[in-house]
C-alpha cells in the first residue's frame, strides 16, 4: 500500500497548489486499488482531514461572504449526489469520471481565461453542481473552482475559502457514505495514514504555493488531469473487455 499512500500524498500536494482539490487526482488513481464505493468513502474522509489541515493553515484568509454563497447549495447538492450513488450502478463510474476529467482539462487548457460570471445565481448553481458531482462520482470541486476564480481571490484566500466550503460538503457525504456501509472495518485501517498524508500534503502545498507561479502550475495540473482522464477511460475499456 506504499504506492497508494504516495499517490494520495502527491494528490494532496497538487490539489492544494493547483486549487482544484485533491480528489480530482485521488479518485481516478484510487480506483486502481479499490472498488468505486470504497474509493468514495476514503475520498470523503481524506477530504475532511485535508480541509481541516487547510483551515488550520489558512483560517484567517477565509472570505465568509463567498463561503455563504457557495456553502449551503453545495451541501444540498452533495446530499442528493451521495444518495444517488447508493442506488446507481457503478459499472460506468470509471468511464464517467474519465470523460469528465478529460473534458474539464481540454476546456480550461483551450480557454485559459474562462470564468463564470460572479453573480449570486451562478454561485448557487456552480456550488450545487459541484456538490452533486462530488457526491456522485467523488470529485466536483474543479467546477466550483472555476466559479471562485471569477472573484479574483488572492491565492491563500482561494485555498482557505474553498476548503471552508468543502468541509461542509465532505462532512455531509461522509455521513451518507458511512451510513450506507461504503467502508468496512478493514478500510478504516487506512484512515490514520490518510490523516498524516492530508496534513503533510497541505503543509508542503502551502510552501510551494508561496514559491511558484500559480498560472504555470495550473497548466501543468490541467495536462495531468487530462492524462488521468485518458487513463481512467482506458482502464474502464480494459476491465469491460
Amino acid at each position: 500500500m506504499i504506492a497508494f499512500y504516495f499517490l494520495a500524498l502527491i494528490s494532496e500536494i497538487i490539489g492544494t497548489v493547483g486549487g482544484f482539490g485533491s480528489s480530482v487526482f485521488f479518485v481516478p488513481l484510487a480506483t486502481f486499488f479499490f472498488e468505486p464505493r470504497i474509493v468514495l468513502g476514503l475520498t470523503a474522509l481524506l477530504h475532511v482531514f485535508s480541509n481541516l489541515a487547510k483551515l488550520i493553515l489558512f483560517w484567517k484568509h477565509i472570505d465568509f461572504k463567498i463561503f455563504n454563497l457557495f456553502g449551503l447549495p453545495g451541501i444540498i447538492g452533495v446530499a442528493i449526489g451521495a444518495f444517488a450513488s447508493v442506488y446507481l450502478i457503478f459499472s460506468y463510474g470509471s468511464l464517467m469520471l474519465g470523460i469528465f476529467l478529460l473534458g474539464f482539462s481540454l476546456l480550461f487548457l483551450f480557454r485559459p481565461n474562462l470564468k463564470i460570471t460572479p453573480t449570486p445565481k451562478n454561485a448557487v448553481a456552480s456550488g450545487s453542481i459541484a456538490g452533486f458531482l462530488a457526491g456522485l462520482i467523488g470529485t466536483g470541486g474543479a467546477i466550483r473552482g472555476a466559479a471562485l476564480a471569477a472573484y479574483n481571490l488572492e491565492k491563500s484566500a482561494f485555498v482557505a475559502t474553498s476548503a471552508a466550503i468543502d468541509m461542509g460538503v465532505d462532512l455531509t457525504r461522509t455521513f451518507i457514505y458511512l451510513g450506507n456501509d461504503y467502508l468496512q472495518v478493514k478500510e478504516f485501517s487506512y484512515v490514520p495514514m490518510l490523516i498524516v498524508v492530508s496534513f503533510v500534503g497541505s503543509i508542503i502545498g502551502k510552501k510551494l504555493l508561496l514559491r511558484i507561479s500559480q498560472l504555470m502550475f495550473r497548466n501543468i495540473v490541467l495536462i495531468l488531469i487530462g492524462l488521468i482522464g485518458i487513463v481512467s477511460i482506458i482502464h474502464y475499456l480494459y476491465s469491460a473487455s
